[in-house]
């Protein structure tokens, strides 16, 4: 008859020891804003890649930087618009809106690289803006609060950048 007390003492200290995790633990997103000045809109059709200081595209050699994409250069996408027609404005990543986003690691060291922006249209110069860590979305709350306590309200916004136009 001990076994059975003794079988749930067991099992209840296995439940506690187990801390609950949030399906992007160990990811944080790094997240561009680029558009004229003067203007909020993000421009469309633009190639964002992350680069060293050479302007080299940086590969993802075994998922060193990021969970997805392995042995691929490191490329921003958009973020998906999710709404249906007549609906209010949703976006996949609701905290990020209408811009591009790259998933890095929580470890991406984002102060050795750039980011390298190319408008596919030629409308626009070609820029490069150093990333900080202070630039990189941590998803989890627990990483998240850690960075903001680092990193003040500098945390958790988008790289803005105004990009300027080509002189043709």
């Amino acid at each position: 008859m001990r076994k059975v007390p003794f079988f749930f003492l067991l099992f209840s200290l296995n439940l506690l020891g187990q801390v609950p995790h949030c399906g992007f633990d160990f990811t944080s997103y790094l997240v561009v804003k680029a558009h004229e000045e003067g203007k909020s809109d993000n421009i469309a059709d633009l190639k964002i890649f992350v680069v060293n200081e050479k302007g080299e595209e940086v590969i993802n050699e075994n998922n060193k930087f990021s969970w997805k994409f392995g042995n691929q250069p490191l490329m921003f996408t958009r973020n998906h618009l999710i709404s249906k027609p007549n609906e209010p404005e949703k976006w996949f990543f609701p905290y990020a809106g209408d811009t591009y986003l790259l998933s890095v690691t929580n470890t991406f060291p984002a102060e050795e690289f750039y980011i390298k922006i190319q408008d596919t249209k030629g409308k626009f110069k070609e820029q490069l803006v150093q990333l900080q860590t202070f630039n990189m979305y941590i998803l989890c709350s627990s990483e998240n609060e850690r960075q903001a306590r680092t990193f003040g309200p500098r945390t958790n916004n988008p790289i803005e950048v105004v990009l300027l136009k080509n002189n043709k």
